[in-house]
């Protein structure tokens, strides 16, 4: 049943991206259909036109804003870390909670990207460029100061993250490892990857997770 809010203010904005998350996510950007937007939010189609443009407008602010997000919390996650090591396990687990958390945008952004408009794509596939390259300079910087072993960056770089985004295809909230469990894995798997010897040197904390999960 529709949910009557009315269609005034940021709330009935924040409404509407909500629901077109949820639309997009379960529908597919070209299915849906602003008529089934109005009706989910709980206005009529013209008021829509108060706080969008356009359905193409509404795709490219969910993508922006993902893109912008993404970037902005990787920084507050690696915010005070110098070590290489250091920084790949808190870019692991930033990025291995963020997709945890947010699968809804993440599946969107994946998936619809191609749907935007040649100037949209082009300025979100920027961002995503942005955020490879956080990534591969922590790369860079271990093996500069010889962490890492890495025979090419770029290489490594979209293999780990293609890694890492993985799990959305697999990842179902309550199931047998816990989001910890499942980072400390993720952790393991890429330091091993590019270094041996700083996986193996890990904290504790973070070795004894790895072992509860082989257990579990």
């Amino acid at each position: 049943m529709a949910r009557t809010i009315g269609s005034h203010g940021p709330t009935t904005l924040e409404a509407i991206r909500k629901a077109g998350v949820r639309l997009i996510f379960e529908h597919g950007y070209e299915a849906m259909s602003l008529r089934q937007l109005a009706a989910e939010v709980g206005i009529q189609a013209g008021s829509l036109y108060n706080h969008i443009s356009t359905k193409q407008e509404l795709l490219f602010d969910l993508v922006q804003d993902h893109m912008n997000d993404l970037l902005r919390e990787l920084d507050v996650a690696l915010a005070g870390k110098t070590d290489p090591a250091d920084r790949l396990r808190a870019f692991v687990a930033f990025h291995v909670t963020y997709h945890m958390t947010r699968k809804r945008e993440v599946f969107i952004v994946n998936s619809e990207l191609r749907s935007l408009e040649p100037k949209h794509y082009e300025a979100m596939v920027t961002l995503r460029g942005v955020y490879e390259q956080r990534l591969a300079q922590i790369l860079s910087d271990g093996v500069a100061e010889g962490v890492f072993e890495v025979v090419d960056i770029q290489v490594a770089t979209f293999a780990i993250l293609a890694l890492l985004t993985g799990l959305c295809s697999w990842y179902r909230p309550g199931g047998r490892l816990t989001r910890e469990a499942i980072i400390a894995a993720h952790e393991k798997l890429v330091l091993s990857g590019v270094a041996p010897h700083a996986a193996a040197a890990a904290p504790r904390k973070t070795a004894k997770r790895a072992r509860n999960l082989v257990a579990g």
